[in-house]
């Protein structure tokens, strides 16, 4: 029996660089001569689940019950002890290959057609992919068994991301891929420490409540009927770690001495297959439950929904409604909790701690087609008192929503340089990706260096600092105009004086003598210039 509390299954790096395998419980072993540091799987995926895993256990049995408790066990880490006696109580819920339940997978067996364990995986093509010999980036067969650590971490991936499957294949808890935000301390480069910070206040289920806490301990709640699943009603909160959309069982077989195709590592049982069934758990009203992933609002009196990764990644430009909130878009919890009050606590006033980072990724799909994995790490910037972090917050919102709208001229001056008033163009045309992202790109070190420094002095500095904002994406913007719409001694002059004509344009909005213009400087609180002299009747930009 393959138990995830007991068994060691998870792949670790300590920092001196060793490697080994862990249970649970161990991410505090040896946490003051050599702690562990990161999971050490060959997959993003299993990398980022990873993290969620352990949130989610340390927030259901082991959960610090005040803020007090929970800064305790940041200073003085428990001991591998400490964490077994927690695990123990909830030890049934994780058995991943017994005659019980099982892990994540339905409660009993089903029967129908067994799918290759591959198709476990998001990026492995589908039937009909396989019928007409398209599997040509990501081909059939890849993986053909998984160890049953590569098998437990492909299931809890699964059953928390699962995008769309067909007709009665339900998505996860928070839709399809949902976005992943957690802090990384920098003062504590530690497993534990990257897990603690992330986990919220709370007490730990009762006997009674695990079957609704985990579901496959109970028989599946179908949803033929339309039957939803919902915090309070028929589920307990802490289900929202352990979601389980999908009736899924894992077909295993014994092959002494067998490797794993995903991690090379020797396992006597392997997951070969795995049966499915459809209409598992059909959640509904989980948002803002999940302490991981930020929410938006789609429109006045509609329900709060999950953010999910976009095409693109995640750029500083989502820094509204990840870190800082807007009348639409919130962060996560765990990043609120944080912001608001775990760093100002630990922030004593006499102790200069460095900077902690901001994580966010996860997986990007077109329905139920895998088109990336987003991962991206981002300083968060922080001030000495609550009303300076205010300023700082205030300050992010004028410098993004400054650079979005030029962004946005960028994009519509570079379209009218290159085509004509009536052409059909798409603006997510693969030209106009290119060149958003690259303003992204350039002007995001500058972003966090501007906000870096203004957090040290937010009441004198913010004049400053929207002046250089300005600067940076007048300089990156004109560019990146002249780079995808160049004027040759080879252009004709028709296209000389469209090309002309768009850089004006923009100009005139990097100037503030647009309307759009006027809201860049109105966004930056900068004073209008002067209206330009007139000259044959037309207003000129400068």
């Amino acid at each position: 029996m393959f138990d995830l509390i007991k068994t060691s299954w998870i792949p670790i790096r300590r920092r001196s660089g060793k490697k080994e395998i862990i249970r649970p419980s161990q991410i505090v072993e040896n946490i003051e001569t050599d702690p562990v540091v990161d999971f050490d799987w060959p997959r993003v995926d299993f990398q980022i689940a990873s993290i969620e895993f352990l949130i989610g256990l340390l927030a259901t049995t082991f959960p610090p019950a005040t803020e007090r408790k929970w800064r305790a066990l940041w200073r003085t880490p428990p001991t591998p002890e400490d964490l077994e006696a927690a695990f123990n109580p909830m030890q049934k819920a994780f058995d991943l290959d017994g005659p019980g339940p099982r892990f994540l997978q339905d409660f009993e067996p089903l029967s129908s057609g067994i799918e290759p364990i591959e198709r476990l995986l998001f990026e492995a093509p589908g039937d009909q992919t396989v019928k007409k010999n398209m599997d040509l980036l990501n081909h059939r067969n890849r993986v053909q068994r998984m160890g049953r650590p590569a098998a437990a971490m492909a299931l809890y991936t699964m059953q928390s991301w699962a995008p769309s499957g067909g007709k009665g294949n339900r998505t996860g808890l928070r839709g399809g891929g949902p976005l992943i935000t957690f802090v990384t301390p920098a003062d504590r480069d530690t497993l534990w420490h990257r897990c603690w910070a992330n986990v919220p206040l709370g007490t730990p289920p009762t006997e009674a409540e695990l079957p609704k806490v985990f579901p496959w301990l109970a028989p599946t709640l179908t949803s033929e009927k339309n039957l939803e699943i919902q915090p309070e009603l028929n589920a307990h909160p802490l289900q929202a770690w352990w979601g389980m959309p999908r009736r899924i069982r894992l077909n295993f077989e014994e092959q002494p001495d067998a490797r794993c195709d995903i991690t090379d590592e020797r396992d006597d049982i392997q997951a070969t297959g795995w049966c499915q069934r459809p209409y598992g758990c059909n959640y509904n009203l989980w948002a803002p439950r999940h302490p991981l992933t930020p929410t938006y609002r789609p429109g006045k009196d509609k329900e709060l929904l999950f953010q999910h990764p976009q095409p693109g990644g995640i750029r500083y430009r989502h820094w509204l409604g990840l870190v800082v909130p807007t009348d639409t878009s919130f962060e996560a919890p765990a990043i609120r909790t944080w912001r608001n009050d775990r760093q100002p606590d630990l922030d004593d006033g006499e102790t200069a701690r460095p900077m902690d980072r901001f994580f966010a990724g996860g997986a990007d799909f077109d329905n139920m087609k895998l088109r990336s994995f987003a991962e991206s790490h981002f300083p968060l910037p922080r001030a000495a008192t609550p009303k300076d972090q205010h300023l700082v917050d205030d300050m992010a919102r004028r410098l993004v929503q400054a650079s979005t709208l030029v962004a946005d001229a960028l994009r519509s001056t570079v379209r009218a340089a290159l085509f004509s008033a009536g052409a059909t163009v798409k603006l997510d045309a693969s030209l106009f990706t290119c060149l958003r992202e690259e303003f992204w790109n350039r002007t995001e070190p500058t972003f966090f260096g501007h906000l870096t420094r203004y957090s040290q002095n937010p009441t004198t500095a913010q004049d400053q600092t929207c002046r250089d904002w300005l600067a940076d994406l007048r300089r990156v913007a004109l560019d990146l105009f002249d780079e995808y719409a160049p004027a040759t001694p080879d252009t004709d002059i028709q296209e000389c004086v469209q090309i002309g004509n768009g850089r004006r344009w923009l100009l005139s909005t990097l100037y503030g003598h647009s309307k759009d213009g006027k809201q860049l400087f109105e966004f930056l609180k900068q004073p209008l210039p002067p209206k330009a002299p007139k000259k044959n009747g037309t207003n000129h930009a400068s």
